[in-house]
């Protein structure tokens, strides 16, 4: 699975790059046909606290699967994104198995 991150209007530090390097990798367990994974990162509203968004499209066979939180932390926002894909995952491999 490649997986692309994408960070506007600031750069993601090195420290964050391999979190959600490890989180997104860790989805090939529940379907193991991802393909590709883009992650998107921006900061919303600079002056309020909850401001950091993250956004993740996987790209399976025939079908795009999507999750986007904002949260107080990019990682916190990747966990909370990542836990809501599994079970679009597991949703999807039972309606791909089920044909």
């Amino acid at each position: 699975m490649e997986i692309r991150i994408q960070s506007i209007q600031f750069d993601a530090t090195n420290q964050l790059r391999d979190f959600i390097q490890k989180k997104v990798a860790k989805l090939e367990r529940f379907y193991d046909e991802i393909m590709t994974a883009e992650v998107t990162l921006k900061v919303v509203k600079p002056k309020t606290i909850e401001n950091k968004e993250a956004g993740i499209k996987l790209m399976v066979r025939n079908e795009e699967l999507y999750s986007n939180r904002v949260c107080d932390s990019f990682e916190q926002a990747v966990d909370e994104c990542t836990s809501a894909l599994e079970k679009q995952l597991t949703k999807y491999k039972e309606k791909t198995r089920a044909k």
